[in-house]
């Protein structure tokens, strides 16, 4: 695990020196000269000691300070201190790993809690008009994850803080003009404002919404009873969404990662305590109480690294004004000396460029316009196509969200490595991580495939779900995951395409075209396919938005080898396929559908791996040599 990025550290961090730091590096240099050798390495050549009234030259001080931290950072690569604020903002190899498995044991849990959810949906309600009615209000936030956590508030606020954060450390900002709490003032009250009135303008216009979304529902008071319950996640998601992205700029990952944790319970305790007495709107009331648990699970953390950082602040605040007034920095002005055009934060150019946001909302409401385009084509169809839609897409989509943790944990690092001008590091961070995030996702939808009966029954196939539903699901549930490795791909590459501080609309474009082939495709396909051929929509579109993304990131953004990432994905693909057979193959012989799916899941895991291995797809050496580590220490 501790190959997960490369290590690297800031040119600001090498070059800029103060005397102090200076004397302590000399201190550093002669303690490791004279420390014990290390096993398998050249001892150095032994040092001619230097009079005591010889004088080195500044340049030839600072050359043998670089060169000595050269060859540290390769001997030690990895091991530097994580702190991004203070340490030039590159996060270590050691760091990312931990921060990347955290993250991905915390999303798994969310998304099995997130399975339980459904399991008690199904368990309670079926999958009849009742579910089909909730649903239609899941469509609110559904919109507000992928609006208000997922993208748009993560791709905007990531650089945003980011920039601030790099700021901090050149700058040495003081208390008035710290740029992270600059960013605050200048974002956060606007935020909710609009938040509170977005909120309030759903619940009323509910029937509209209702209409819009579903018009051939049977019950549409009950839609519109659970859209305005759900309606609070306008304005819950926005403020958890802000503190994420707070956060994993910070390099703090564990608590945005918890918050799906916190809002499955709250909406499967809901459920229980209240499904007697309120129906199915007891779930879309648990959307409200699951809302607030995110938030809660984040702003401790968000107040505490902000009351450290504003008692630093006035540490030296308190030092700089005792200092003689010919003593203090060079940049410490009083506000009114401020030159015309400075940023309370430091610098002229604003934290959060709003030409910025429209590319930014454009593409997240137009990828998540995928399931109300989905949901207005099931609602005509027989009751419970809606339900078969939504289970199938949650199960499938669960690879994806786990081989999209890594670039989610990265994604500060290239937006800080573009800021800097490295895009060669950027462009070896985001191959290695699409090459990562192909072999995961390609696994699961290979398992997905192979094992779908036997995953639907295991997983919701009791109380009112029956044999028919886990047959119409797992159906739907193949078509979708042959889109699977599109939503991954969409999900990593527009991380490359907002990591600078400027506009980009290729993304939106490309999305928008995706979603007219997904509506063209599933309108056509619907009437001869059913939902089936809505899925199939859905797959085609997205596969068109990942290829288009892929061949215009080397030319808008990070210049990644488009030609070497596609033919390995190709290469990954090919592996999938034979596995996907094998699996399903093994699975069909076990009648019984835990064993089952266990036998399809090694299968697949093992054919996958060895035809991977074969074809000297990327990136594959290196996850066969983690499983080995692994399994070696385990013994």
């Amino acid at each position: 695990m501790t190959d997960l990025t490369d290590a690297t550290q800031s040119p600001t961090a090498k070059t800029t020196r103060t005397p102090e730091t200076v004397n302590s590096t000399e201190t550093t240099e002669t303690t490791r000269t004279a420390g014990p050798a290390v096993p398998g390495r050249r001892p150095p050549p032994p040092s001619t000691p230097t009079p005591a009234h010889t004088t080195t030259s500044p340049t030839e001080k600072t050359d043998q300070e670089t060169i000595g931290q050269e060859k540290a950072g390769q001997e030690k690569a990895g091991q530097e201190k994580a702190d991004s604020g203070s340490r030039g903002g590159h996060l270590s190899n050691r760091f990312l790993a931990r921060a990347a498995l955290l993250t991905a044991v915390l999303t798994a849990a969310g998304a099995l809690l997130g399975l339980v959810r459904d399991q008690t949906i199904a368990h309670l309600y079926g999958a009849g008009p009742d579910t089909d009615a909730f649903l239609v209000a899941w469509t609110v936030p559904e919109v507000a994850s992928t609006l208000l956590i997922e993208d748009a508030m993560a791709l905007i606020l990531v650089p945003a803080f980011s920039l601030a954060l790099a700021r901090r450390a050149t700058d040495r900002p003081l208390l008035d003009r710290d740029p992270v709490h600059t960013l605050l003032r200048t974002t956060l009250p606007g935020l909710l404002l609009v938040l509170s009135a977005g909120a309030v303008l759903l619940m009323l216009a509910a029937p509209w919404v209702v209409a819009v979304l579903a018009p051939g529902l049977p019950d549409t008071q009950l839609a519109v009873d659970c859209t305005r319950l759900t309606a609070t996640c306008a304005f819950s998601f926005g403020i958890a969404g802000y503190c994420s992205a707070a956060l994993r700029a910070h390099g703090s990952f564990v608590p945005p990662a918890m918050i799906y944790v916190a809002y499955n319970i709250g909406i499967i305790v809901t459920m229980l305590v209240l499904s007697d007495r309120l129906g199915v709107r007891a779930a879309a009331a648990g959307v409200a109480v699951g809302g607030v648990l995110m938030v809660l699970v984040q702003a401790p953390v968000v107040w505490r690294r902000l009351r450290e950082r504003r008692a630093t602040a006035e540490q030296t605040r308190e030092h700089v004004d005792q200092l003689p007034a010919d003593e203090r920095p060079a940049d410490e002005h009083p506000a009114g000396e401020r030159q015309s055009g400075e940023q309370p934060g430091g610098g002229a150019r604003p934290l959060v460029a709003l030409g910025l946001l429209a590319p930014v909302i454009v593409f997240a409401l137009t990828r998540q316009s995928q399931v109300l385009i989905e949901r207005f084509l099931a609602a005509p169809l027989p009751a419970g196509a809606i339900s078969h839609l939504n289970y199938a897409q949650k199960v499938a989509q669960m690879p994806m969200v786990l081989s999209l943790m890594l670039c989610t944990v990265t994604f500060p690092v290239v937006a800080r490595a573009m800021a800097a001008g490295e895009t060669d590091r950027a462009r070896r961070r985001v191959e290695r991580d699409l090459a990562l995030a192909g072999v995961i996702v390609l696994v699961g939808a290979a398992t997905v495939v192979a094992c779908a009966p036997q995953i639907i029954e295991i997983l919701f196939q009791r109380g009112a779900f029956d044999r028919a539903d886990t047959a119409a699901t797992a159906t739907v549930m193949r078509v979708y995951a042959l889109g699977l490795l599109g939503h991954t791909l969409v999900g990593a590459l527009v991380r490359c395409y907002f990591s600078a501080a400027r506009p980009l609309w290729f993304p939106a474009l490309a999305m928008f075209l995706g979603l007219a082939l997904t509506t063209a495709g599933g309108a056509l396909l619907v009437g001869v396919w059913g939902v089936l051929g809505i899925a199939a929509g859905n797959a085609l579109g997205i596969t068109v938005t990942a290829v288009l993304l892929l061949n215009g990131v080397a030319r808008h953004s990070v210049p990644v080898r488009v030609r070497h990432m596609t033919g390995g994905l190709v290469k990954l693909s090919a592996a999938a396929a034979s596995a996907t057979g094998a699996g399903w193959i093994c699975g069909a012989l076990i009648p019984s559908p835990v064993p089952a799916a266990a036998v399809a899941c090694v299968v697949v895991a093992a054919v996958f791996l060895v035809i991977a291995r074969a074809v000297q797809a990327p990136e594959i050496d290196s996850v066969i040599r983690s499983v080995t580590r692994k399994f070696i220490d385990v013994r």
